[in-house]
């Protein structure tokens, strides 16, 4: 897949969007934004449509209606099994990779069958994919890790080469993500809240994030002001430690940090599953930022304390 230079085109004139996913956390953002925008947005759903925006489809079934490809411009997949659903069974694991795979491979065969394929397609992807590699500075040229997640990222984003070649195709690689309505810290919160914010193992590991603003702003800017493709990173510009993110959601919150778990009870407890808390990555968006984007919260600090301020 060719890897573009930066643009600093202005934004398009409204555009119709098709998206999967377009129901969960980050969909739901996205969505009111765009929409605010003055874009027309279209959801993919797997149940009977409720409105003129809602199209079926049925991406294990790879059932997808190439024509309704030929109406939009843009086509955003964020479908996925959600990862936090523990714990990591077979069964469950299996999920997690064939939702990511089938949804993506289906839109990106549509594609191929419409006879005015999408400008962009921006595909999701997760930071997984550099598995956990405490010592290193990673970006978008670093190779790929080890684990479970790693071998996820790579099936999912390798089910994007099909797409059509005049199509810019993008697989955002995001973090955990820190919003109002859920996201990666939502689990931590209500246990904070009752004195039980908790040093997750050495809490040194370094966990990539990215407020939910600046998570839908960046896709925004991927789709509507970048020339961009490949791999990009959306995670924020300034690395953190698990302990300076759990910390300053107890201090905001006005709750002590005094607990520590254990890394051998943790890998006790989540097993394979550990990836998602012990795991470290120091992830760096360098292609987003030598392609112009700016941070609203360039600091882990910065996205928990407007977190708390939005009333969590």
């Amino acid at each position: 897949m060719n890897v573009t230079t930066p643009s600093t085109r202005p934004s398009p004139a409204a555009q119709r969007i098709l998206i999967s996913g377009a129901s969960g956390f980050i969909g739901t953002a996205l969505r009111r934004r765009l929409e605010e925008e003055g874009h027309t947005v279209l959801r993919l759903v797997r149940g009977t449509p409720q409105g003129p925006d809602e199209f079926n489809w049925a991406p294990s079934a790879r059932m997808l209606d190439h024509g309704l490809i030929d109406t939009v411009d843009a086509v955003i997949n964020l479908s996925g099994s959600p990862l936090g659903q523990l714990p990591w069974t077979p069964g469950r694991k299996q999920r997690m990779l064939e939702s990511r795979v089938q949804a993506t491979r289906t839109l990106a065969e549509a594609m191929t069958m419409a006879s005015t394929p999408p400008q962009t397609f921006l595909s999701a992807s997760a930071v997984g994919y550099y598995g956990d590699r405490p010592a290193e500075r990673l970006d978008e040229n670093s190779p790929r890790g080890e684990g479970f997640l790693a071998d996820v990222v790579e099936a999912w984003e390798s089910a994007t080469a099909i797409a059509p070649e005049t199509t810019r195709t993008v697989t955002f690689r995001t973090g955990l993500v820190f919003g109002p309505e859920g996201g990666a810290v939502g689990p931590l919160i209500p246990l904070t809240k009752l004195g039980l914010a908790t040093r997750l193992g050495t809490g040194g590991q370094h966990w990539p994030w990215i407020s939910l603003h600046d998570e839908v702003e960046a896709i925004l800017h991927l789709l509507l002001r970048s020339d961009l493709s490949g791999p990009v990173n959306l995670v924020g510009p300034t690395p953190a430690t698990a302990d300076r993110i759990t910390e300053r959601l107890a201090r905001d919150l006005h709750r002590p940090y005094l607990l520590r778990v254990p890394e051998p009870i943790i890998d006790l407890a989540l097993q394979d599953a550990r990836e998602l808390l012990l795991s470290s990555q120091k992830v760096l968006p360098k292609r987003l930022l030598e392609d112009g984007f700016v941070f609203r919260h360039e600091t882990a600090e910065a996205a928990v304390d407007a977190l708390v301020a939005d009333g969590v």
